[in-house]
């Protein structure tokens, strides 16, 4: 299937309400990802799954950013696989109706809407129905998906709970597997995450640890971070002011927590001069009294999720009535929709 490949995940087309700041930043960084997949001599190139946020519409601005990326990424390469992942789908159990079906009309976009093996090499979209019981049985070298495994952290702070269904240790057969769907990028064992291109929101505050992943057949993959990303940051006032040159950076958002003696309007013109100075996007001032009743020094990883103690609960569920498996698999999907 390939010799060298250039993969990315997770971008996410029109979100925060088809913010065209977030299009802009998205297109920036296809042109980075091609770009650097030339300079290595990639010849191939996919996506994981993820290319829309709205499951239920495209709006036109969205739109038009994600057909000119397509059309540059047909071009950037001898073949670029491309398959849906959940956000990409508008049943979620169905892959029948997704929203980036228009991409089979571009030139050099290869559509991956079921299981698919090339070679030495399994290409998974969104897993629905049963699917998921024969994945693992699958043999291959390198496996490409859109996984929703237990153990792994969804983000920073969450870890995804068991549902009962595909597991980690179901993936004997394959050498490497690789997947969207969570946007932090971890390694456990032959499962790779790949994270997703560039910081989102707040859920990935210090992480910027994204961008995309070369792997050169029969060698081990290596991740590349765009330096140019959005990055997100929860800082103190007495921190920013004494290592401001080390913290600020363009593309910023910040939270400050005012931790030192200074009126709110002090708090307020350096707010408004740094944001010109250091072209930020955003500083939110945070009085510490506010900051003391949101954040204590609880770590907050020895606590169990909402996800995992609905889990629980279901999975205590004795009765002849009721399929646990079923509830639990419910529960995901409504949960997913919030996503």
């Amino acid at each position: 299937m390939f010799k060298k490949l250039a993969v990315f995940t997770d971008i996410h087309f029109g979100l925060k309400s088809n913010s065209k700041l977030h299009n802009d930043d998205c297109e920036e960084f296809v042109d980075w990802y091609i770009e650097l997949a030339k300079k290595h001599g990639c010849e191939t190139g996919l996506f994981c799954g993820d290319w829309h946020h709205n499951r239920n519409s495209v709006n036109i601005t969205t739109m038009d950013a994600s057909i000119r990326c397509l059309e540059k990424l047909g071009k950037a390469f001898d073949k670029f696989y491309f398959f849906p992942g959940n956000h990409d789908l508008y049943y979620k159990d169905s892959r029948d109706i997704q929203s980036v079906e228009f991409g089979r009309f571009i030139p050099g976009i290869t559509m991956v809407n079921k299981i698919t093996k090339i070679d030495d090499t399994i290409l998974v979209p969104w897993l629905v129905g049963n699917e998921w019981k024969k994945v693992g049985n699958m043999e291959c070298k390198y496996m490409f998906g859109h996984f929703e495994l237990p153990n792994f952290f969804m983000n920073a702070m969450v870890e995804m709970p068991d549902t009962g269904e595909l597991r980690p240790s179901d993936f004997k057969k394959q050498e490497y597997v690789f997947s969207g769907h969570f946007h932090k990028r971890q390694v456990k064992n032959n499962i790779h995450y790949l994270g997703n291109p560039f910081p989102h929101n707040y859920a990935d505050v210090d992480d910027d640890d994204r961008g995309m992943m070369i792997l050169e057949h029969g060698t081990e993959p290596v991740y590349f971070n765009w330096d140019n990303c959005p990055k997100y940051r929860n800082v103190k006032l007495s921190t920013l002011l004494d290592k401001t040159k080390e913290i600020m950076k363009k593309k910023m958002h910040l939270r400050v927590t005012l931790d030192i003696d200074i009126s709110f309007e002090e708090a307020s013109y350096i707010k408004e001069t740094f944001m010109k100075e250091y072209d930020c996007r955003e500083i939110t001032l945070i009085p510490s009294k506010q900051e003391e009743e949101i954040n204590t020094e609880l770590d907050i990883t020895k606590f169990e999720s909402v996800d995992q103690i609905v889990s629980k609960e279901i999975e205590t569920i004795e009765s002849d009535a009721y399929d646990k498996s079923v509830l639990l698999r419910i529960f995901r999907d409504l949960n997913n929709d919030t996503d």
